[in-house]
């Protein structure tokens, strides 16, 4: 699973062959130059999500709902239904709420749970909860009828048995190699950051950004330098 946020990275995403693209709250910080994933809205998802959708991706297409937008059943429906009509087949939200869980998946939700460090409450990244805690916590979630379950910096030996014990797939970030897949953030994976961003769990597959900085700079030499644009950049 890889995240996208427009149609250029989700079209980018699908021609590379991932399974999922998950229209990530994470926008938040990569995009709109937010500190927190709480500072984004169900305004701003949906039009990232509409511009992913737009790609056609032959990958599920699963939008991340943002903070505050199912802390009760109803709304969460309303909101999951508004990202459906724009173009995702499936939702995620964090942790567990049975009464939510519930209205959904009877509603005929595709829904991807995510537990360990859940970026929308914790204040740092840090699991402090047990083996016993994370693996209940899965459990309930593949019972209320989630189809994947995103492990975030759970230690990789509790990763390895919740996916050993659960029949659905469990999608790692900072969790190890026995979950039965992986997801990083699009800028993260390809070196588009603005500002440095470095943990142990990232690997960095490319420096596009050194690549469109230098870029950039030809272009301006260019201009100052009336080598751009040449007769045959003219109509």
């Amino acid at each position: 699973m890889l995240t996208a946020y427009d149609f250029p990275s989700a079209s980018i995403a699908d021609k590379a062959n991932v399974d999922l693209i998950l229209v990530g709250d994470s926008a938040a910080n990569v995009i709109h130059g937010f500190k927190s994933t709480k500072e984004i809205g169900m305004e701003e998802m949906l039009l990232h999500v509409k511009a992913c959708a737009r790609a056609k991706p032959k990958a599920l297409l699963v939008a991340d709902m943002p903070y505050n937008s199912y802390s009760n059943p109803m709304l969460a429906l309303e909101n999951a239904k508004k990202f459906l009509e724009a173009g995702a087949k499936a939702i995620k939200l964090e942790g567990f709420d049975p009464k939510v869980m519930k209205t959904l998946t009877e509603n005929k939700i595709r829904v991807m749970g995510h537990i360990g460090y859940l970026p929308q409450s914790d204040k740092k990244p840090i699991v402090k909860k047990n083996e016993e805690t994370l693996l209940e916590e899965a459990t309930n979630l593949e019972s209320a009828g989630c189809e994947w379950i995103v492990l975030e910096l759970v230690p990789e030996k509790i990763a390895k048995k919740i996916s050993k014990e659960l029949s659905i797939s469990t999608i790692g970030i900072g969790s190890g190699r026995y979950c039965s897949g992986q997801v990083l953030v699009f800028h993260d994976l390809l070196g588009l950051n603005a500002v440095e961003f470095k943990p142990k769990y990232l690997k960095q597959y490319a420096n596009l950004k050194k690549e469109a900085i230098n870029a950039v700079k030809q272009y301006a030499k260019e201009v100052r330098e009336g080598k751009f644009p040449q007769k045959k950049n003219c109509y």
